[in-house]
């Protein structure tokens, strides 16, 4: 892979994870590489910015991401195109998305250049209400009641069927979601590959099981106002009775991988 422009990305107030990308920039200035860096690290000989929306029409060849999950999945909430990312878990708990860890950087950035990788391509999905397109999603987009003192009736629309259930909300996982939130509710693992989503609802009153479903369009109407929250990091609203729309992204996440293997995140789990 030719390496013209690269992103460098930390975790959120994490000294760690700070550090560690201005040692990863400084590495890759050192190759006469293009490097962003995101505010606060700042590193000589690179261009810092200050916050992720500016990469938007930047035009990059790789993200690095130094931290946990979360700044895995925030990144790409920004990356509108199919930008390559190398996720290193520096400061995260399971690092489940991450490849490698930072003493493996070296290694990494050669095995890049000299393109003996393999790019991971991943679902991500996106949720529309009233008109308006919220930011993508790669793990999951979960919708709860706002009314804490009733129970929601939600009505789920997919292909020809639906259907129609009181619970406090419903999550609908991509498969590389699966090992998340709707894993810890008793929903399935899925092989990162597969072109599926998964319904989870959350707390039925008739105890209705996940469904694995088609990664086509999804319908979801609750009878309350409702919450729209994006890979537990961005919220929007919807009105009772008002349709909240899920579909497949138009553009996959892409991840770099040293080699290929399947179920990576269930190996992550301890199974």
């Amino acid at each position: 892979m030719e390496l013209n422009s690269v992103a460098v990305v930390s975790k959120f107030g994490s000294k760690e994870a700070e550090d560690a990308a201005r040692n990863v920039a400084k590495k890759l200035a050192a190759k006469k590489i293009r490097v962003y860096t995101v505010a606060p690290v700042d590193v000589s000989g690179t261009k810092k910015v200050g916050d992720l929306e500016e990469l938007k029409t930047t035009k990059l060849d790789l993200t690095i991401t130094l931290g946990g999950d979360g700044t895995t999945l925030r990144t790409f909430r920004y990356l509108e195109n199919e930008i390559p990312n190398l996720a290193i878990n520096v400061g995260g708990n399971r690092g489940i998305l991450s490849e490698i860890t930072l003493p493996q950087i070296d290694i990494a950035i050669e095995q890049i250049i000299a393109d003996n990788i393999f790019l991971d391509r991943r679902t991500r999905v996106v949720a529309s209400c009233g008109g308006e397109d919220f930011p993508p999603a790669l793990n999951e987009i979960y919708i709860n009641r706002q009314n804490l003192t009733k129970t929601s009736l939600f009505e789920i629309r997919f292909q020809n069927d639906t259907v129609t259930q009181r619970m406090d909300g419903v999550i609908v996982s991509t498969p590389s979601g699966s090992t998340g939130h709707s894993y810890s509710l008793g929903g399935p693992i899925l092989h990162e590959s597969l072109d599926v989503l998964i319904i989870t609802p959350v707390a039925p009153v008739n105890k209705l099981p996940s469904l694995v479903v088609p990664d086509e369009k999804i319908e979801i109407i609750s009878n309350h106002d409702s919450n729209i929250i994006m890979d537990a990091q961005v919220v929007k609203t919807a009105r009772f009775d008002e349709s909240i729309t899920i579909r497949k992204y138009k553009k996959h996440a892409v991840f770099v991988r040293l080699k290929k293997q399947g179920l990576r995140q269930m190996s992550k789990l301890g199974f």
